[in-house]
């Protein structure tokens, strides 16, 4: 049997209610022959009832954050393609980015895929057909979709939204991912700035709402803080700054000669 064109990536972090059925329903997709689960340093479960799902897992032994998570399942995609041999004759699988608590709703995120395999997209960006929202007030969301318009001139639905589907070619590019939750608004802003094709796909998957606990406020304070630094890192100024810090002319300790 021919090898898939499609590698599913599952970042998770204490998801032992939700990432077994995330996994089954996400190794059911069309061309998904590869499903990885990276554990983020979880107190739970995860770990366990990810393989026994079926799951290649790889688990780090601390909380390294979602773009940690995300690079290093792409490169255990690599590693699986190379000592399996089987990269498909079209070339490295695409890579399919899903949340841990999509549960049996992952198998609608087959849509994603589409205009990355037909050539028309670089990356595609979920946009749930059904919102659920308990107790945010939209901060981070609005603040990262104004930073990537300001720094494009385009602004995603959902600009925070995980599930993305991306050729390898373009999560290559992106790399390194901004820290943290900045991972996607980061990811967005560099493919757009180098000419890549960003398309946004209405698809009807459901997850777990971020509750009005202490816990799920902090939460969203640490999302802005690694969205802020993600913009401001992308700001012109600071850009050009690190140009020319990393050119030639600088001096021997990275500094601007004076």
């Amino acid at each position: 049997m021919p090898p898939g064109d499609l590698a599913v990536i599952i970042p998770a972090r204490n998801e032992a209610e939700r990432v077994a059925a995330t996994v089954c329903a996400a190794s059911k997709l069309s061309g998904a022959d590869i499903v990885v689960v990276v554990d983020d340093g979880s107190a739970d479960d995860t770990a366990a009832l990810a393989v026994s799902a079926g799951a290649h897992l790889v688990r780090h032994a601390r909380r390294r954050g979602k773009a940690a998570a995300l690079e290093t399942g792409a490169e255990a995609v690599r590693l699986i393609e190379a000592s399996a041999a089987s990269v498909p004759a079209s070339g490295p699988r695409h890579l399919l980015f899903l949340d841990a608590d999509l549960a049996d709703s992952a198998i609608e995120a087959g849509p994603l895929a589409d205009p990355v395999r037909a050539g028309i997209a670089d990356m595609t960006i979920a946009v749930f057909s059904t919102r659920v929202r308990i107790g945010g007030f939209g901060v981070v969301t609005t603040a990262a979709g104004t930073g990537i318009q300001r720094a494009t001139g385009w602004r995603p639905a959902q600009p925070l939204n995980g599930q993305r589907c991306l050729t390898r070619a373009a999560f290559t590019a992106a790399l390194p991912l901004a820290p943290g939750w900045g991972a996607e608004t980061g990811m967005t802003i560099d493919l757009l700035r180098m000419g890549m094709r960003v398309t946004e796909v209405e698809v009807p998957l459901s997850h777990r709402a971020t509750g009005t606990d202490w816990r799920s406020q902090l939460h969203r304070l640490h999302q802005l803080a690694d969205v802020s630094r993600a913009l401001l890192a992308r700001e012109p100024a600071v850009v050009r700054l690190r140009s020319s810090l990393a050119s030639p002319g600088a001096g021997a300790n990275g500094r601007l000669p004076r």
